[in-house]
Protein backbone atom coordinates (compact mmCIF):
# COMPACT_ATOMS: atom_id res chain seq x y z
CA UNK A 1 0.00 0.00 0.00
CA UNK A 2 1.41 3.58 -1.09
CA UNK A 3 2.06 5.50 2.21
CA UNK A 4 0.35 8.55 0.46
CA UNK A 5 -3.12 6.33 0.38
CA UNK A 6 -3.48 7.28 4.15
CA UNK A 7 -3.43 11.24 4.09
CA UNK A 8 -5.07 11.03 0.67
CA UNK A 9 -8.20 9.20 2.71
CA UNK A 10 -7.80 11.06 5.59
CA UNK A 11 -8.69 14.13 3.77
CA UNK A 12 -11.47 11.98 2.08
CA UNK A 13 -12.79 11.35 5.58
CA UNK A 14 -12.40 15.33 6.68
CA UNK A 15 -14.39 16.10 4.03
CA UNK A 16 -17.58 13.46 4.90
CA UNK A 17 -16.99 14.45 8.30
CA UNK A 18 -17.86 18.16 6.82
CA UNK A 19 -20.73 17.02 5.22
CA UNK A 20 -21.89 15.55 8.06
CA UNK A 21 -21.94 18.45 10.47
CA UNK A 22 -23.19 20.66 7.72
CA UNK A 23 -25.95 18.38 7.98
CA UNK A 24 -26.62 18.60 11.25
CA UNK A 25 -26.37 22.42 11.09
CA UNK A 26 -29.10 22.79 8.31
CA UNK A 27 -31.06 20.23 9.79
CA UNK A 28 -32.91 22.54 11.64
CA UNK A 29 -33.94 24.96 9.10
CA UNK A 30 -34.34 22.17 6.43
CA UNK A 31 -36.16 19.46 8.29
CA UNK A 32 -37.11 21.11 11.73
CA UNK A 33 -35.31 18.75 13.54
CA UNK A 34 -33.68 20.91 16.57
CA UNK A 35 -35.04 24.06 16.27
CA UNK A 36 -34.99 26.67 19.00
CA UNK A 37 -38.22 27.76 20.63
CA UNK A 38 -38.75 30.13 18.65
CA UNK A 39 -38.86 27.99 15.04
CA UNK A 40 -35.44 29.40 14.19
CA UNK A 41 -31.72 27.64 13.07
CA UNK A 42 -29.43 28.02 16.50
CA UNK A 43 -26.59 27.31 13.95
CA UNK A 44 -27.63 30.09 11.35
CA UNK A 45 -24.32 31.43 12.04
CA UNK A 46 -21.83 28.79 11.93
CA UNK A 47 -23.68 26.78 8.85
CA UNK A 48 -22.57 29.14 6.28
CA UNK A 49 -18.88 28.47 7.46
CA UNK A 50 -19.34 24.91 7.35
CA UNK A 51 -20.61 25.31 3.26
CA UNK A 52 -17.61 27.43 2.49
CA UNK A 53 -15.22 25.55 4.11
CA UNK A 54 -16.67 22.78 2.46
CA UNK A 55 -16.37 24.37 -0.85
CA UNK A 56 -12.31 25.25 -0.20
CA UNK A 57 -12.20 21.26 0.00
CA UNK A 58 -12.69 20.72 -3.46
CA UNK A 59 -10.23 23.95 -4.90
CA UNK A 60 -6.70 23.99 -3.99
CA UNK A 61 -6.50 20.13 -2.68
CA UNK A 62 -7.73 18.93 -6.07
CA UNK A 63 -4.05 19.93 -6.69
CA UNK A 64 -2.49 17.69 -3.94
CA UNK A 65 -4.81 14.57 -4.75
CA UNK A 66 -4.00 14.86 -8.34
CA UNK A 67 -0.16 15.08 -6.99
CA UNK A 68 -0.77 12.21 -4.73
CA UNK A 69 -2.50 9.84 -7.90
CA UNK A 70 0.37 10.92 -10.17
CA UNK A 71 3.10 9.82 -7.49
CA UNK A 72 1.34 6.46 -6.54
CA UNK A 73 0.84 5.58 -10.57
CA UNK A 74 4.26 6.36 -11.28
CA UNK A 75 5.20 2.75 -9.72
CA UNK A 76 8.40 4.29 -8.18
CA UNK A 77 9.51 4.88 -4.52
CA UNK A 78 7.96 7.89 -3.23
CA UNK A 79 10.21 9.89 -1.51
CA UNK A 80 9.56 10.69 2.12
CA UNK A 81 9.68 14.43 1.68
CA UNK A 82 6.35 13.84 -0.49
CA UNK A 83 4.54 11.76 2.13
CA UNK A 84 5.67 14.55 4.96
CA UNK A 85 4.48 17.38 2.75
CA UNK A 86 0.99 15.62 2.24
CA UNK A 87 0.90 15.04 5.94
CA UNK A 88 1.58 18.85 6.57
CA UNK A 89 -0.83 19.35 3.66
CA UNK A 90 -4.01 17.31 5.08
CA UNK A 91 -3.27 18.48 9.08
CA UNK A 92 -3.53 22.05 7.50
CA UNK A 93 -6.40 21.33 5.81
CA UNK A 94 -8.19 20.45 9.46
CA UNK A 95 -6.90 22.97 11.13
CA UNK A 96 -7.70 25.76 7.86
CA UNK A 97 -11.14 23.90 8.75
CA UNK A 98 -11.31 24.81 12.27
CA UNK A 99 -10.28 28.60 12.02
CA UNK A 100 -12.25 29.25 9.16
CA UNK A 101 -15.57 27.26 10.72
CA UNK A 102 -14.66 28.29 14.30
CA UNK A 103 -13.03 32.12 14.04
CA UNK A 104 -13.71 35.37 12.22
CA UNK A 105 -9.72 35.78 12.05
CA UNK A 106 -9.16 35.84 8.44
CA UNK A 107 -5.55 36.65 8.93
CA UNK A 108 -5.01 33.38 10.90
CA UNK A 109 -7.23 31.55 8.43
CA UNK A 110 -4.89 33.29 5.57
CA UNK A 111 -1.92 31.71 7.41
CA UNK A 112 -3.22 28.66 7.89
CA UNK A 113 -4.37 28.29 4.14
CA UNK A 114 -0.59 29.40 3.21
CA UNK A 115 0.92 25.90 4.52
CA UNK A 116 -1.62 23.93 2.60
CA UNK A 117 -0.38 25.84 -0.87
CA UNK A 118 3.10 25.43 -0.28
CA UNK A 119 2.86 22.21 0.69
CA UNK A 120 0.64 21.10 -2.56
CA UNK A 121 3.01 23.20 -4.63
CA UNK A 122 6.28 21.99 -3.14
CA UNK A 123 4.54 18.66 -3.69
CA UNK A 124 4.20 18.96 -7.45
CA UNK A 125 7.27 21.02 -7.59
CA UNK A 126 9.43 17.69 -6.83
CA UNK A 127 7.84 15.59 -9.00
CA UNK A 128 8.57 18.49 -12.20
CA UNK A 129 11.92 18.42 -11.01
CA UNK A 130 12.48 14.77 -10.35
CA UNK A 131 10.68 13.76 -13.96
CA UNK A 132 13.67 16.34 -15.62
CA UNK A 133 16.14 14.84 -13.63
CA UNK A 134 17.32 17.76 -11.80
Amino acid sequence: MSTLLTPVFLHIVWCALLYALLTVTRAPAVWGVGQSKNGSNPFHTIQPKISANLSNQFEWPIFFHIACVLLIAMDEPIDSMQVYLAWVFVIGRVLHSIVQIFTDNIRLRGMVFTINFIAALAMWAFIFIGEIGL
